[in-house]
């Protein structure tokens, strides 16, 4: 059984939108999209004037090599939201299907899924917030089509181990597409993409994105890697041209050899900043425990969360109110800065939590 006899049947009879650029193979003057034939005034407008290209093939290929898929399992498109969104539509009917997640996680699996008006189905992390896959293979049930875990974990940023996700893999094999989001991977030295078991399971995806360890949130670039028929199927209901053509340009650049290499270096000094952080919180006055964590950020209980939170603000610091989270409702996420403003944010907690002592 194909994993896409679980998608949508009326998107898997659809035809796509055959866009102007799809059609322009081989041409040089392109008159076939009713653009404007000369680039807008500005510094960075040179080619805007054209629609880009709804896959671009250089940017696809870097990808695909940088994350050792073929390019026909990877689709490019604005970070990984518009994944999940894509999958939730392809997949889920609406008011019939469900999707599976595991509170505390990323809230936009559910809002996607309710936005399809497809059921959420929540299996909680154990109480050290790591997964238990025999409890979500036991929450499934014939309307669960997607189901989404999230290492290392946002907001606790926890891993989830290989052996895990395998489980999952083996035992939603004919039921539900497993989707890994790793937007984070980068910052776990010692997690193992998901995407090694393409190969093996057609109904495994894995979410990565540009937005995090390659400093290119504000362009938006994510990619989902799947099978070649997942792809396919999800490409006839993209928009036909997601990417704009400066965020392909800057894309290209940050991956670049020399781009690669200074992501690798600042990765390092997120790491060494992430266990600077945890070594002057811990133990402090006023914080009560500091959650393990394999990402860019950590996540910290306080005493007095609410208070902490307005005094930071108050010095010009935001960080992420998690409260909200079960079983986080003492607890703020503060993101790895760079190393003076990990210092600000030292000072300013110090000085919240009427300590003394060096940044």
């Amino acid at each position: 059984m194909s994993i896409l006899d679980r998608a949508r049947a009326e998107i898997r009879a659809m035809q796509p939108y055959a866009s102007a650029r799809l059609e322009a193979s081989g041409g040089s003057v392109m008159l076939n999209a009713n653009e404007l034939g000369w680039a807008p005034e500005g510094q960075f407008t040179d080619g805007c004037n054209r629609y880009p290209d709804p896959q671009p093939g250089a940017l696809v290929q870097t990808l695909a090599t940088l994350y050792r898929v073929r390019p026909d399992q990877l689709l490019v498109g604005r970070g990984s939201d518009e994944a999940i969104d894509l999958l939730v539509r392809a997949f889920c009917r609406a008011g019939q299907d469900a999707v599976i997640i595991n509170p505390p996680t990323f809230g936009m699996y559910a809002i996607s899924a309710r936005i399809q008006d497809a059921a959420v189905i929540e299996v909680a992390l154990s109480e050290d917030f790591s997964l238990d896959p025999d409890a979500v293979l036991a929450a499934w049930t014939p309307a669960v089509k997607l189901v989404f875990i999230c290492g290392p974990n946002n907001p606790t940023g926890r891993s989830i181990q290989p052996q895990v996700i395998e489980r999952l893999a083996e035992g939603l094999r004919d039921k539900a597409v497993l989707v890994v989001d790793e937007a984070y991977m980068e910052f776990a030295n010692s997690s193992v993409s998901a995407s090694a078991l393409l190969g093996r399971h057609d109904h495994v995806a894995v979410l990565r994105t540009l937005s995090k360890a390659w400093g290119l949130a504000g362009a938006r670039v994510g990619c989902l890697l799947a099978d070649a028929g997942v792809i396919d199927l999800l490409r006839r209901i993209m928009a036909p041209y997601p990417l704009p053509v400066p965020s392909i340009r800057a894309a290209l650049e940050a991956l670049s050899p020399s781009g690669q290499a200074l992501a690798r270096q600042r990765v390092a000094t997120v790491l060494a900043e992430r266990e600077r952080l945890i070594t002057a919180l811990q133990g402090r006055a006023g914080v009560r425990s500091i959650l393990a964590s394999d990402a860019n950020f950590i996540a910290v209980r306080f005493d007095d969360p609410a208070e902490v939170y307005r005094r930071l603000l108050a010095a010009g610091i935001v960080v992420r109110d998690i409260r909200k989270y079960p079983r986080l409702g003492d607890a703020l996420r503060i993101s790895i800065g760079t190393p003076e403003e990990n210092h600000r944010l030292l000072e300013a907690i110090e000085a919240s939590l009427g300590v003394e002592g060096q940044a």
